[in-house]
């Protein structure tokens, strides 16, 4: 049941992939200090990586269930060391940093095909828990939020995109020697693949996506700048507190799809989009302390985090086979949600003087989150899952078959 080995090194590629992609966040103060960088294009440049990432998701989920999961990482990583040696030497204006962040975006696209290859050995009552630990490789946030400040100002900005090659190689290392393809595949046609672009479902738990990750990764992103210019912490300082705040929804991503396993996602998420909404409403007043903001924030993380782990316990139930396409795409349009976060929030501060606008652009998400799973829940619990989002009596029934079956044939073996 499940391939522990596969699981965990799925878990360090997207952790390292994740590190790499928001490493122009966590650069943010020294780029936008020595460039001289307006608020608008301190938003701007945050958004490119998202966005570029976004986009590649899909067609990387599309070609990882042609030439294996396994193997298609293998070839981004490839590609992801060849642009941080590209961006260590040659990066050195505004124009160049935007080209990095659309590099950078491609570490990104890990999303959909790690979570498809941790995943994909487990039976139905525990693909929310192997999606979320898989999942909780965003964990490589607080990586570049801890380290790329202090190695920027020791070594200089450029010199922290060379240094990231490193984990990216050791994990490129650790998925050939430890990592197996999974037996959930499906061999169809491209035609087949891309049906899931018109399955209603998909579109539902895209909205719900936009709001827990693409508000996390927006937000995740834009965390530097907002406690260097808000509340002026010092460049190589603030990530410590953007830290603080995305460890919660790194630990909170397995706790979700934990219980969602036990609850269902589907009554889980109600409750964590609620949440949501009423964290952004109270970070959208600006509390006056960087410490009161922490503490907003790290609630709002919390709950995104969960949610996340949620939707992917709900994504497998629903595609079985197909899920590194339909969890590409939900994680395509939900990252492309949160590539709209830092640039709303850069063009708000610089016409408004405030980042309010960009939390309320999260607060209408949730809600209208919020209102389409409760118009679709009756339906999903009559057809494709149990009460309250968890999985079907009768797959749990067929785990419990499959498991009876393994200890009575060991059993067998053991007495000869």
């Amino acid at each position: 049941m499940g391939h522990l080995p596969t699981l965990l090194t799925a878990f360090f590629y997207f952790d390292v992939c994740f590190a790499v992609w928001v490493l122009n966040a966590a650069l943010a103060p020294f780029i936008g200090d020595e460039l001289r960088l307006t608020h608008a294009q301190k938003g701007l440049m945050l958004s490119v990586p998202v966005f570029a990432g976004a986009l590649l998701r899909f067609p990387l989920g599309v070609l990882s269930q042609y030439m294996g999961r396994k193997r298609a990482a293998q070839v981004e990583m490839g590609l992801i060391v060849a642009g941080l040696g590209l961006g260590w030497l040659v990066v050195d204006s505004f124009a160049s940093v935007l080209v990095m962040g659309a590099i950078l975006g491609v570490a990104g696209a890990s999303f959909g095909v790690a979570l498809a290859l941790g995943a994909g050995a487990y039976p139905p009552r525990y693909k929310g828990l192997a999606m979320g630990i898989a999942g909780a490789g965003n964990s490589g946030a607080v990586l570049a939020m801890l380290f790329a400040p202090p190695l920027a100002r020791a070594f200089g900005w450029q010199a922290v995109y060379g240094l990231a090659v490193a984990p990216i190689v050791l994990a490129m290392l650790l998925l050939h020697i430890c990592a197996r393809e999974p037996p959930d595949r499906e061999e169809k046609r491209l035609r087949d693949y891309l049906k899931v672009l018109v399955e209603r479902d998909v579109w539902v738990l895209n909205l719900v996506y936009m709001v827990s990750f693409g508000g996390y990764i927006g937000l995740t992103s834009f965390l530097p700048t907002l406690f260097r210019d808000q509340y002026g912490i010092a460049a190589e300082s603030v990530g410590r507190y953007a830290a603080i705040i995305v460890v919660a929804a790194s630990v909170l991503r397995v706790a979700g799809g934990w219980l969602a396993d036990k609850l269902g996602g589907v009554r889980l998420l109600s409750a964590l989009l609620a949440t949501i909404a009423a964290t952004m409403v109270a970070a959208s007043a600006a509390p006056a302390s960087p410490w009161t903001m922490v503490v907003v924030l790290l609630f709002a993380f919390a709950a995104m985090g969960a949610s996340n782990g949620a939707v992917f316990q709900l994504v497998p139930l629903r595609f079985g086979g197909a899920t590194a396409v339909a969890g590409s795409l939900v994680g395509e349009v939900g990252a492309l949600a949160g590539g709209l976060l830092p640039a709303t929030m850069g063009a708000g501060m610089e016409w408004s003087g405030t980042y309010a606008l960009g939390f309320l652009l999260v607060v209408g998400l949730a809600i209208a989150g919020l209102a389409w799973l409760r118009l679709v829940a009756r339906r999903w619990t009559s057809t494709w899952v149990g009460a309250g989002g968890r999985a079907r009596d009768a797959d749990r029934a067929r785990d419990a078959a499959a498991a009876a079956e393994g200890s009575r044939r060991v059993e067998e073996v053991l007495r000869g």
